[in-house]
């Protein structure tokens, strides 16, 4: 089944804006040639380091006929709270509903949590209204106490207004209407209403998701125009898609409708890449491990597909409950700085020197220890070889660094203080994995660890190792994969809509023809969109609890047909299946009924990213060398090979190092490795 118009007829380009860099892959699907490139991010304004990007893969803009983007413009401004002046109008005696919260906790045995609302009290307005829990009026809309509202808001400055009313998910009619109004008093669009952007019952996750998207909208308007401009100008003509958070895409034109769904998108786009490389490769169960410059994302991929969750909290307090792919985030990435504390111990991150100054060994001025400055010290890089590099720093100055700041305060040698560092990032990194498996009910050791970034490679078979994972899949581009993410993705729309009924007084025909007219919807979207599709998937599902019970848990429904005694059994599968015990005598309810739709793009073949005539037809002829490498204390003559050279059927042990445009990838004594005929390496861990 296609829609939209056939855009594959040039070339196509995906690129990835992360902390540190900003990664290209451009495809030609006439020739199925492939070209990279990977710049620093200009973190001022992404889109300077996207059209660097653009230039330095030779890309032709006018002969260019898709360009998909992942971006974290919009990650990037509520970590760091540089958001639009939002204001909020909500019931009256419900304007603290955004700093009530839950009871939660930031540390599992702290006594206290703080936290600051992304909109502050002055400016959040109340107004009189008011819907009961089943959607009847108790206080009708006071339209005239919304238009001053308003006025008072604009007079404070706010260039967003989010409209949050009690119960909206139940009965709109109230935001729609003050929606209407504010219309004709807004000097913009940016107007969320917060049941249009999320249609489920929990005022304060609703609000805190309304507050993140109106927060936002102004920002990534602002940048992705300007990116759209200066690809115009450039001569391309095609559609700008841009990565949404639930690993799906959007047309740029739309995207600041629902800011709050881009949160996330650079990551989302790295699980992607790993699923669509993972089912090539036919190792379909995944642990992802993205290491990157400033930090590592991690996720849990399961018969190839890609985790979708509607309750992800971004940082403490900060729930954005729209679907997202499910990853999670520790401060451990190249540039994290490592320091000895007050009490004398050695700590790494979540500071980080990023790409300006960057390491020390960038030669930009860096002057604190980092990971990246570890690795070198360890002779794990080759400082002639490192991406950006700018000259001026040489081995000894990173070792005197290294010997004041960690080396002399520890007792340690500079290379002893750069392992102890690796280290420490390794266990911080293991422990992010094992929590993402563990909390979803995985074991690690059934799955394989899909190392990408551009350091990710450099650590995974040491993780491997600490999480008794017995191999490592290392992509063709690991350097480059969240690119990747972006040309492989599909067209994705996801609905929610709250029901928050009792399974055995659910109208089972109502759960049917709500599921159906959020398919509709979303196959209308699909069509919307200029880019071909070869077919479209629907994938239905709800959430459901045990009554009394605070968590949802999802259960897929293959038929939305569905009795309502095969929908109990299947409830009560999930919930054995992830807590080991059956709660027979307890009723339970539905409470939402949840719709993907999915478009499927034209595919790209994995193995024209590593081009045939490159390879060599020996490891031998692959190698260049050698150099001393430490590896836990112990000095290895190891040899260095040229990634992109090995033959398709290369198979040797470690140590080796793997060089190659966009990453390195360390293979400790002991591991074994093997090259699979799409141009993956697989990793066997000798001592997993």
């Amino acid at each position: 089944m296609a829609s939209g118009e056939d855009t594959m007829t040039g070339q196509v380009i995906g690129v990835d804006v992360g902390g540190t860099f900003t990664d290209l892959i451009l495809m030609d699907p006439a020739t199925g040639a492939v070209r990279l490139a990977k710049v620093p991010s200009t973190l001022d304004d992404q889109s300077r380091g996207v059209m660097m990007a653009v230039a330095e893969a030779g890309a032709d803009l006018p002969d260019t006929a898709l360009i998909v983007h992942g971006t974290t413009t919009t990650t990037n401004a509520v970590l760091e709270r540089k958001l639009a002046r939002t204001g909020m109008i909500t019931t009256k005696g419900f304007r603290d509903v955004l700093e009530l919260g839950r009871r939660t906790r930031p540390q599992a045995y702290g006594m206290k949590g703080e936290f600051t609302p992304l909109i502050p009290r002055d400016l959040r307005l109340e107004v009189p209204e008011r819907m009961d829990a089943e959607g009847r009026v108790i206080t009708p809309l006071d339209e005239e106490a919304l238009a001053d509202a308003a006025r008072k808001l604009l007079a404070l400055g706010c260039t967003s207004v989010v409209v949050h009313f009690l119960h909206s998910y139940r009965n709109p009619a109230h935001e729609a209407r003050a929606g209407e109004v504010l219309r004709t008093l807004w000097p913009n669009s940016y107007i969320t209403l917060g049941h249009a952007l999320l249609s489920e019952s929990r005022e304060y996750e609703r609000g805190v998701t309304a507050a993140v998207n109106a927060s936002v909208q102004p920002i990534l308007d602002r940048y992705v125009t300007n990116l759209a401009g200066s690809l115009a100008q450039g001569g391309y003509a095609g559609e700008l898609l841009v990565m949404n958070g639930n690993g799906g895409m959007v047309s740029a034109s739309r995207v600041a409708e629902e800011a709050a769904r881009t949160v996330m998108s650079g990551p989302a786009s790295g699980v992607m890449a790993a699923a669509f490389t993972g089912r090539a490769a036919g190792i379909e169960n995944l642990l992802t491990y993205d290491m990157g410059g400033t930090s590592t994302d991690v996720a849990l991929i399961r018969n190839a597909q890609s985790p979708v969750s509607n309750e992800i909290e971004i940082e403490y307090a900060m729930p954005i409950h729209v679907p997202m792919v499910d990853v999670r985030t520790v401060g451990a990435g190249g540039g994290s700085i490592a320091r000895v504390n007050p009490a004398g111990l050695l700590e790494v991150g979540p500071e980080s020197a990023g790409a300006t100054p960057g390491p020390i060994c960038y030669g930009r001025g860096g002057t604190e220890p980092t990971i990246s400055d570890a690795n070198l010290l360890l002779g794990r890089l080759d400082p002639a070889r490192l991406k950006s590099v700018e000259g001026g720093v040489t081995l000894e100055q990173v070792r005197a660094i290294f010997s004041e700041k960690l080396g002399k305060p520890l007792g340690l040698t500079p290379e002893e203080a750069a392992d102890a560092v690796i280290r420490l990032a390794n266990v911080k990194m293991a422990g992010a994995i094992r929590m993402v498996s563990v909390s979803l009910g995985a074991d690690p050791r059934d799955f394989a660890l899909f190392a990408f970034g551009g350091a990710g490679p450099l650590h995974a078979a040491a993780l491997a190792r600490e999480l008794g994972v017995p191999r490592v899949l290392v992509p063709a581009r690991p350097g480059i994969t969240n690119a990747l993410g972006c040309l492989v993705a599909d067209l994705r729309h996801d609905f929610t809509r709250t029901l928050a009924t009792p399974l055995d007084t659910l109208d089972m025909s109502q759960l049917s023809s709500t599921l159906a007219a959020q398919a509709s919807e979303g196959r209308a979207l699909i069509a919307r969109e200029k880019v071909s599709v070869t077919d479209t998937r629907v994938l239905h599902s709800v959430d459901m609890q045990f009554i009394g019970q605070t968590h949802l848990l999802r259960v897929d429904l293959p038929d939305p047909t569905l009795t309502r005694e095969a929908l109990q059994a299947r409830f009560e599968d999930v919930y054995f299946n992830r807590f080991r015990v059956r709660l027979d005598t307890i009723r339970a309810a539905v409470v939402n009924a949840n719709t993907s739709v999915i478009g499927t793009r034209q595919g790209l073949d994995p193995a024209t990213l590593i081009p045939a005539q490159e390879r060599k037809a020996t490891v031998d002829a692959a190698c260049r060398g050698s150099r001393k490498v430490r590896f836990s204390g112990q000095v290895h003559d190891t040899p260095l090979y040229q990634r992109d050279r090995l033959p398709a059927d290369a198979a040797f042990d470690g140590p080796a190092i793997l060089e190659q445009m966009d990453t390195t990838t360390l293979i400790p004594p002991g591991d074994r490795v093997t090259t699979d005929a799409i141009g993956n390496i697989l990793i066997e861990i000798g001592a997993a």
